[in-house]
């Protein structure tokens, strides 16, 4: 097997990128890292070789290294991902499952995520989101193209996403698992399928989750904590009550940039998951209310360069890969005020995770490079 490599360049039926959608991930990515810097000082006064690790490693790999992704990626033809789709899809899956490999794969927090080449470590699930989305772009495409009944798209889905979450879910990795079948229930939806059998997958994917509850005692703890925030302030909800002091101590405008008192020796992982805690100690509710309307217009402005899409692959790849980061921030967001169970997923583009910043921007020169086709009909 061998990738397809098309050449950089523009193309007579290339128009200009979507300069508004870049604008949003711009000042995204200036607020992300201002806010970054503040929550990491919370690990300051406890390590500052931990401090200068965790700088290093968000600003180098994930941020310099994310735009030179972006840059790349946004100059690729999108064809180039149909045509790779299936040796994308194998190589991240392989990739995912040598965490279980001794010697490569390494375990924090008793999860076996990432892997390590030397002075190199990644959380490989992170690839295999944009590996999966990209062949189910493709497969969705060629389906289509087949036949409009709808059994023939749900069934290979099911195989699919079966094969992922075997993966995923021994890790574990439950919100990996969660944030593919969100996205890939959404270009289900986009492809014909009926919001009832949307409803329904997503239906198996709570019982799936609840189910491990019962054997996976942290689950269970996040759920018992959701339910009533109140139950363990002391342990299993101890993160919420914390995040919460913080967003209430923010107030209407906020302590200000670098203010925020929560982030030393409060919040566990002020530089990670609690991350909007901070900002929204920092800059109120005012801030918050302003950042998460950038993060809609980003949503709202992917979205219209879907529907703008030169044909059906392109389609689903854009709101694949848009569902599935809006998701995420958005199960950050919910999660650090109560109105969904804590998951550990990280802000995108202000959270620490130097993978998950540069997947995320990866993704972002996929949609741009979508951008620059003009429309046709959708087929």
């Amino acid at each position: 097997m061998q990738l397809q490599i098309e050449n950089f360049g523009k193309k007579k039926n290339q128009k200009p990128f979507d300069r508004y959608f870049l604008g949003i991930v711009i000042i995204l990515l200036i607020i992300g890292t201002l806010s970054f810097v503040s929550a990491s000082l919370g690990i300051f006064n406890k390590s500052e070789s931990k401090f200068y690790a965790v700088l290093f490693n968000q600003i180098v790999f994930g941020l310099v290294g994310g735009g030179l992704c972006l840059w790349i990626t946004m100059n690729i033809p999108y064809t180039f991902w149909r045509k790779n789709a299936f040796i994308i899809f194998i190589g991240t899956l392989i990739l995912t499952i040598l965490v279980f490999v001794p010697q490569i794969g390494f375990s924090h927090g008793g999860a076996k995520r990432w892997l390590s080449f030397g002075p190199l470590s990644f959380q490989p699930a992170e690839m295999l989101k944009v590996g999966f989305i990209i062949y189910f772009s493709a497969w969705l495409t060629w389906i289509h193209k087949k036949t409009q009944e709808i059994k023939y798209k749900i069934v290979p889905f099911i195989i699919m996403i079966g094969i992922v979450a075997l993966i995923l879910l021994n890790q574990p990795d439950n919100k990996s698992f969660v944030l593919i079948t969100i996205a890939s229930s959404a270009m289900l939806f986009v492809s014909g399928v009926s919001w009832k059998r949307i409803a329904t997958i997503l239906g198996v994917t709570i019982v799936i989750i609840t189910t491990l509850a019962f054997v996976r005692p942290y689950i269970m703890d996040r759920i018992k904590t959701f339910i009533n925030p109140e139950s363990d302030p002391r342990g299993a909800s101890y993160q919420l009550q914390q995040s919460l002091i913080a967003i209430g101590s923010g107030g209407y405008f906020g302590r200000g940039l670098g203010q925020s008192v929560q982030k030393f020796n409060y919040l566990p992982e002020p530089q990670g998951d609690s991350v909007f805690a901070v900002f929204s100690e920092e800059f109120g509710f005012l801030g918050s209310t302003l950042l998460i309307i950038l993060y809609v217009f980003f949503a709202i402005r992917g979205y219209k360069i879907a529907s703008n899409a030169p044909d059906k692959f392109a389609q689903y790849l854009v709101i694949g890969l848009v569902s599935i980061i809006v998701a995420q921030v958005f199960m950050n967001i919910l999660s650090m005020v109560g109105l969904f169970p804590l998951t550990g997923v990280p802000l995108v583009f202000i959270s620490h995770g130097g993978t998950s910043l540069l997947i995320s921007l990866f993704a972002v020169g996929i949609i741009l490079n979508v951008s620059r086709y003009e429309k046709k009909v959708l087929a």
